[in-house]
């Protein structure tokens, strides 16, 4: 086995479930990226829209490295979960845009800091709040997975596209009866269960 570099490592995880969040906005309508399919509003762009915000703090203002690209959905006075969802006057291009110009800046900071450098992050417990870029790459790893996977289940609920990433779906090779019989057992077992 040849040596591995940890920040390299994260780094192609991080990219990833990047890559993995935007799919799933391939194809789709406005309206369909858009609308809320949970009951606490979960749509496809506003996930992408959080994630961007989450990475230009935490590879950011984190390190000492702002951005300088206003968020105001973040600002103390803005409305509840204003970054979970894009108003109409911002487009998926624009979120996508402030994604892509997200990851550039955080790429920076990655490519230049060690993994041991000390950040801060002021809204963490202040017991917790000092960390290091090592840190906080896993801790961006698992929130944009997470979001990934938020998106991969409202995607599939939208048009049944699944999977996850373009040209790997991760999935049985199985047709659609197969699909609705596999279902159908899992519900009849949750009944017998229950």
């Amino acid at each position: 086995m040849t040596g591995s570099d940890p920040k390299a490592d994260l780094h192609r995880y991080l990219q990833r479930a990047r890559d993995a969040l935007l799919w799933k906005l391939d194809g789709l309508s406005e309206y369909d990226i858009r609308r809320p399919l949970t009951p606490t509003g979960t749509n496809l762009l506003g996930l992408v829209k959080h994630v961007a915000g989450c990475e230009q703090g935490y590879f950011g203002d984190t390190f000492g490295r702002p951005s300088g690209e206003p968020l105001p959905w973040l600002d103390d006075d803005a409305e509840h979960n204003a970054d979970m969802w894009a108003t109409p006057d911002e487009s998926r291009e624009d979120i996508i845009a402030l994604y892509h110009r997200t990851w550039a800046h955080s790429d920076a900071t990655i490519n230049t800091l060690p993994l041991d450098a000390i950040g801060h992050v002021p809204h963490w417990p202040e017991d917790r709040s000092e960390v290091t870029l090592h840190a906080i790459l896993v801790h961006m790893v698992a929130e944009t997975q997470r979001h990934a996977g938020h998106a991969d289940i409202v995607r599939e609920m939208i048009d049944g596209t699944v999977g996850m990433l373009q040209g790997n779906d991760n999935m049985p090779p199985e047709d659609q009866k197969w699909w609705e019989d596999y279902r159908d057992r899992l519900e009849k077992v949750a009944q017998d269960a229950s």
